[in-house]
C-alpha cells in the first residue's frame, strides 16, 4: 500500500508500529502454521526453554504483560502437552513452567521452520536493517513511558 494512500497513519508512531507488527506477526504466523503454533505461542515456548524453568511473573515481565495475558496464552500449550506448571519448591506462592517432552519436539519443529521465517524476512530487510530494527524495538520496550499528566 503507497504510503500517500496512509494520511492519518503515517504521523502516529502507535499506528505505524502496529501496522508493522500485523505484518510481521502474519508473515511469522503463515511460516509457522505447519507446526500448528502461532509465532507468539513459538516465541513463548522459546523463552520457557531457554529460561531453565522460569517463574511466570519472570516471563510476563520480560514479554511486558500481566499474568492473566500468560495465562491465557499458555492454556492451549498446557492442554497440548506442550508446557507444564508447578510450584516454585522454595517459595510455593511462585508457579513455574517448564516444557514436557513433547513441548521439546515441537519447539524443535517450531524452530525449524523460525529459521526460514528469519532467514527469509532477512534476505528481504538486510541483516544489518534486521539487527537494527529489532536493537531500536528494544530500546523502545525499555523506555520508562508513563502517560502524561491528564490535560482538558
Amino acid at each position: 500500500m503507497p504510503r500517500d494512500s496512509l494520511p492519518g497513519l503515517t504521523l502516529c508512531n502507535n499506528a505505524m508500529l502496529r501496522r508493522a507488527t500485523r505484518k510481521i506477526g502474519q508473515y511469522y504466523d503463515d511460516v509457522l502454521a505447519p507446526s500448528g503454533l502461532k509465532a507468539t505461542q513459538q516465541g513463548l515456548l522459546y523463552q520457557i526453554h531457554i529460561g531453565d524453568e522460569p517463574a511466570m511473573g519472570a516471563i510476563a515481565a520480560s514479554l511486558i504483560m500481566d499474568l492473566s495475558a500468560l495465562g491465557h496464552t499458555l492454556k492451549p500449550l498446557i492442554r497440548d502437552g506442550y508446557v507444564e506448571t508447578f510450584a516454585d519448591p522454595d517459595d510455593r506462592r511462585v508457579k513455574r513452567v517448564r516444557l514436557t517432552p513433547s513441548g521439546l519436539v515441537k519447539l524443535d519443529e517450531a524452530m525449524r521452520l523460525w529459521r526460514r521465517a528469519q532467514q527469509h524476512f532477512e534476505d528481504r530487510v538486510g541483516k544489518k536493517k534486521a539487527a537494527s530494527l529489532r536493537e531500536a524495538l528494544d530500546d523502545i520496550a525499555s523506555l520508562d513511558l508513563d502517560p502524561p499528566p491528564a490535560t482538558l
